[in-house]
């Protein structure tokens, strides 16, 4: 399976949940994908291993976390991603996930990444809140050293200080030049405030909308969205997440901009050394 080269919404609950929530948040992303002609790939975590405390919520655990994310998969049709922390998770989850993904904090781990290249699967490695848009290109490049044909890079903002992130508009075009991928924007992720919650992280969901609705304007080639029926009783990254009844009106705002800017986003025509993937 390769990523869609058509603009694409990666969505879900943060942390895989009991098949009830799973399958009902996947089935509402498969009926918003069919309404708005946008090709939704379903995102859960099996594992949250990068908790700033240790009895944080961490989800189902590998093997009972896998045969629900399959399930989702037989049940609804949507492709699935999911992200690994070790490289032995990668042969496993490769056999059920569509997509891996490389958490930002671990894209410089050179094992983990060849791992997950080695799967012959798509790669979405998150760039490191620290890391500047051209860095990226090695860790695209180790990638693909490894056996990795198709990797996205997720833009997610850069930290400012202590505890906040701002997101710098010009990465998408600057990511995109300088690695040969396409860029996708985690509009959910971009509003975390790290650590700002006495060892957790919180969040200013409320400018969600705003950031991704500029970042489509803006040239982004995909979306991220971790989305929930009720963020205040997830058991991880609540406090940035996207109401699921939100998100409809969201994507709507999302076609309307990319049919007005005739399908590209801002993205407007290639330059020359650019090196689109």
């Amino acid at each position: 399976m390769r990523p869609a080269r058509e603009f694409t919404l990666i969505a879900g609950p943060c942390a895989l949940e009991d098949s009830t929530l799973n399958l009902s948040v996947a089935g509402r992303l498969a009926r918003l994908s069919a309404r708005h002609g946008i090709p939704v790939i379903f995102k859960a975590s099996f594992d949250k291993a990068n908790r700033s405390r240790v009895r944080s919520p961490r989800g189902p655990g590998l093997d009972q976390g896998l045969r629900l994310l399959s399930e989702v998969r037989e049940e609804t049709g949507l492709k699935t991603l999911t992200d690994i922390h070790i490289p032995d998770q990668a042969g496993p989850a490769a056999e059920c996930a569509d997509i891996l993904q490389i958490p930002a904090f671990l894209c410089r781990q050179t094992d983990l990444i060849l791992a997950a290249a080695a799967t012959g699967r798509p790669l979405n490695i998150k760039k490191g809140q620290w890391m500047a848009s051209g860095e990226m290109a090695a860790v695209v490049e180790k990638a693909r050293s490894g056996g990795a044909s198709e990797v996205l890079v997720t833009e997610r903002g850069t930290f400012f200080g202590y505890g906040n992130l701002v997101v710098d508009m010009r990465a998408f075009r600057s990511i995109r030049r300088a690695c040969g991928v396409q860029v996708v924007f985690d509009g959910t992720h971009s509003v975390q405030r790290p650590g700002t919650r006495a060892g957790s992280s919180g969040g200013n969901p409320e400018h969600i909308p705003a950031l991704v609705r500029g970042a489509v304007a803006a040239g982004c080639d995909h979306l991220f969205l971790e989305t929930h029926p009720a963020p205040q009783h997830a058991p991880s990254d609540g406090s940035n997440m996207l109401p699921l009844e939100a998100l409809e009106a969201l994507v709507a705002d999302v076609a309307a901009i990319r049919a007005l800017l005739g399908g590209n986003g801002g993205r407007g025509a290639p330059e020359e050394g650019r090196g689109e993937g």
